[in-house]
């Protein structure tokens, strides 16, 4: 049965139903309870701290009217403000009830409705927060725990160590580009060991003439590094006694250049470790090997998808999937007009970015989704464009990830042809 929809939703609601608005703060809370007619039970807001002490305070408060007026059932609804309310919603859903989400773009949109006035106050906005839940306007909220949080939270460290890893190399790039532009013709690539060596005894291009190409060469024989001798410390050599490098402040380039390379370094081994950890916990998920033998599919796209979708049985069907990543198709039709179709962009921007570059990794190296790939730009009806074609390859990915998960079936590369050769053999 689907829960999500707002018919059902709307019906979650009875007489016996106690609604509270809370709106979310950093350190205070306050929340406003109502019935299903949005009738308000109490004169003004409940304030309460953001401490086990204010939760118990506000559960007592609402245990207290639930009693006065016999309901039965209560739903907690708020604004999902940033990351303030996790502790109140972990409280929440660990004393049996289920905490809802408003949209806080309604929330902003729905205020003037009782007074026409766009103020924001801690006594207006628990008001129209509850307003909102009781026409069944709210979504319930996913809060992962243990094998899933465990995920969740090694996929966000990896996410972060990566944008750190993006900012450094960003950063060495400027660096190079002002002190040694010539480096990049040297060596192509940062990571490269004889050339970081280099680096670290001689910074700067006035360092690397005067360690000179017998020096560089030295110290390479010390490390016993191979595919390096003297025609590439001359070409280095040579590189710097041309370059056209700033010379300026050279006491605090020599730092810089130290300490982005040791940040480098602390954080690809950061970012090993995380993978190794995560492909350890991914092994507890049932069926997960069978999307790794994807071939085109790795520990990393895995578990992107796992943290932001979590248990996937608590999913009706792969539409609702498709809808949470952003990728529900939005038409653009009135009356004549028929309008070009995009995705929504409306859900988890990293589920994504994460099926987007799966989708790009599957058309470069699996031959099956190249296949779909062609056949979704060159089709004689409604031909694709190359990116419409790759966003139609994600949303194919999630409906796969989908039924190998929930079914526990192997990845079947004849059955996804099928759904492009068949029109053409029945044509035939």
């Amino acid at each position: 049965m689907n829960y999500n929809t707002q018919n059902a939703k709307i019906a979650s609601i009875t007489e016996k139903t106690l609604i509270v608005g809370i709106d979310v703060g950093s350190v205070t809370h306050y929340a406003r309870a109502f019935d299903w007619r949005n009738y308000e039970y109490t004169k003004k807001p409940l304030e309460f701290s953001n401490t086990e002490a204010g939760f118990r305070t506000f559960k007592a408060w609402m245990e207290d009217i639930a009693g006065k007026y016999g309901k039965t059932a209560v739903i907690p609804g708020m604004e999902p403000t940033g990351h303030y309310w996790f502790a109140l919603g972990k409280f929440l859903q660990d004393n049996g009830m289920k905490p809802v989400h408003v949209n806080p773009h309604h929330v902003k949109k729905s205020k003037e409705l009782d007074d026409n006035n766009p103020n924001k106050n801690d006594r207006k906005d628990p008001k129209t927060i509850a307003a909102l839940v009781n026409e069944g306007r709210f979504s319930y909220p996913y809060i992962p725990t243990g094998i899933y949080a465990e995920i969740r939270s090694l996929s966000n460290l990896r996410f972060q160590t990566q944008e750190e890893l993006t900012r450094i190399k960003n950063r060495l790039a400027r660096w190079f580009s002002i002190y040694f532009p010539e480096y990049k013709d040297v060596y192509g690539d940062l990571k490269a060991v004889s050339g970081r060596m280099v680096l670290k005894a001689a910074p700067l291009p006035e360092d690397i003439i005067k360690l000179g190409a017998e020096g560089m060469n030295r110290l390479w024989r010390s490390a016993k590094l191979r595919g390096v001798g003297m025609k590439r410390a001359k070409t280095l050599v040579s590189a710097a006694e041309h370059s056209v490098g700033s010379k300026e402040a050279p006491e605090a380039a020599r730092l810089e250049l130290k300490n982005l390379l040791n940040d480098m370094d602390v954080y690809a081994s950061r970012m090993e470790e995380l993978v190794r950890r995560i492909e350890e916990k991914l092994k507890e998920i049932p069926h997960i090997d069978n999307l790794l033998a994807i071939k085109g599919i790795g520990v990393v796209t895995v578990s992107g998808f796992i943290a932001e979708v979590g248990d996937i049985g608590r999913f009706d069907s792969p539409k609702q999937l498709q809808k949470l990543a952003g990728y529900a198709i939005v038409a653009n039709d009135s009356g004549k007009h028929n309008g070009e179709s995009r995705i929504s962009y409306r859900g988890r921007k990293r589920l994504r970015y994460v099926l987007y570059e799966a989708a790009i990794s599957l058309v470069g190296k699996n031959a099956e989704f190249r296949e779909i790939h062609e056949y979704y730009r060159t089709r004689k009806e409604n031909p694709l464009k190359k990116m419409q074609s790759v966003v139609a390859v994600a949303c194919k990915v999630l409906r796969i990830f989908y039924a190998i998960l929930t079914k526990g079936v192997r990845y079947a590369p004849e059955k996804l042809l099928g759904d492009i050769r068949r029109p053409q053999e029945q044509t035939a």
